[in-house]
């Protein structure tokens, strides 16, 4: 599969992954769509990239993702690739008192975004000769990292539901990959775990969307660049290993 002269919509792409996804796909020949929850983060991500296009849109909330879905086939009828990206990843701890909706949040994002994305979405890609569906999981899909509970079991899931939409939609004109990225330096990454991860390496994330690229078009169905790779080895051939070393890395304080 040829990555240029493609119409791509990337949700959460205003920073991190997202962003430079966008930014390499543009330099390609596509046309890129980002969204985002921020406006002016979405007109920061314009000014950035000449000839990127953005929609303000939250992929947790179902009525925006039938809004974007309008929004973008008014403008850019031939989108024919789909990048799940949009996520969320929080430190919890568990065994403290937390607002039951607000303890759900990243099953909304990280999970119930690109089921519902692919959803609406699908019977448009469908119609397309040669579409593409990616959505980005994590190498914590493969081993859990306890300091963020929720965000591991959402890739997980994510991890899971690729693998039987890709089955579903074999002999389809839709190829279906995951991109499971390993520690990006992004402010996803960072951010809050700063401290957690102050002595883990990361990728930098230019390297990781080259890899991603250039595995898309490889025709690799799962991506799983640096770390992700030993850490689904690790996953199958001493689990409780991998689980100690990352509970080791991150202990909620």
């Amino acid at each position: 599969m040829n990555l240029a002269q493609r119409t791509i919509l990337i949700t959460g792409g205003t920073s991190g992954i997202g962003f430079e996804l966008a930014k390499q796909l543009l330099h390609r020949g596509n046309t890129v769509i980002v969204t985002g929850r921020d406006q002016k983060r979405l007109e920061e991500a314009k000014q950035s990239l000449p000839g990127l296009n953005t929609i303000q849109s939250d992929v947790s909330d179902p009525s925006a993702i039938v809004r974007l879905y309008g929004d973008v086939l008014a403008q850019f009828p031939d989108l024919d690739t789909l990048i799940n990206n949009a996520g969320v990843m929080r430190k919890l701890t568990l065994d403290q008192d937390r607002d039951l909706m607000d303890v759900t949040r990243e099953i909304e994002v990280n999970l119930c975004g690109p089921v519902r994305m692919v959803q609406q979405f699908l019977p448009h890609l469908k119609s397309r000769k040669d579409a593409l569906i990616v959505n980005v999981s994590s190498a914590l899909a493969f081993v859990p990292m306890p300091i963020a509970p929720v965000y591991s079991a959402t890739k997980s899931a994510v991890h899971s539901y690729t693998q039987s939409l890709r089955v579903q939609l074999k002999g389809s004109r839709v190829t279906v990959v995951e991109l499971a990225p390993p520690g990006v330096e992004t402010p996803l990454f960072r951010g809050e775990f700063a401290e957690a991860t102050k002595n883990m390496s990361a990728m930098d994330v230019k390297v990781l969307v080259k890899k991603a690229i250039h595995g898309i078009e490889s025709g690799c169905d799962e991506i799983r660049p640096g770390e992700s790779n030993l850490l689904k080895l690790m996953s199958r051939l001493a689990p409780g290993v991998a689980l100690k070393l990352l509970s080791g890395m991150s202990k909620p304080k």
